[in-house]
């Protein structure tokens, strides 16, 4: 069940970037437990400050997709890993937009309490987004 809710929750909070569905998927408290060069990391946000981290995390890649690589479920827990790509639009660390598409990758736990999402553990690729966008700004 926790997958099914994770899978809707991707596509349609981070993908579609329907900040207004957040509170159907989120806990009353959601803790970002690990998730380095996240500026959240380590902090807990309620619903209204999970909309701003998604409104603000969207804004440079509007047109961000995630796609979902593979999910193990246990019992209050969704491991997913994914691809990320988006074109980047706006001002990312100082680097102004290049109009070139951005590619990542990780792996993102997701923990649930009564089938509402109220944290992850994340390892993401953020390295290979610099180089990106060091390279892209060369040229």
């Amino acid at each position: 069940m926790n997958k099914e809710i994770l899978k809707d929750f991707i596509q349609r909070v981070w993908n579609e970037g329907d900040i207004s569905a957040i509170s159907e998927y989120l806990a009353d408290s959601y803790h970002v437990m690990h998730d380095p060069g996240d500026p959240w990391n380590g902090m807990t946000l309620d619903v209204a400050g999970f909309q701003n981290r998604v409104s603000i995390s969207r804004a440079p890649v509007p047109d961000q997709r995630f796609e979902i690589q593979s999910l193990f479920e246990n019992e209050d827990s969704v491991c997913m890993t994914w691809l990320w790509k988006g074109t980047h639009l706006g001002e990312i660390a100082g680097i102004p937009p290049t109009g070139k598409t951005l590619h990542m990758s990780g792996a993102t736990v997701y923990f649930f309490e009564n089938n509402k999402i109220s944290g992850h553990w994340q390892v993401a690729d953020r390295l290979s987004i610099f180089q990106q966008l060091q390279a892209n700004r060369s040229q």
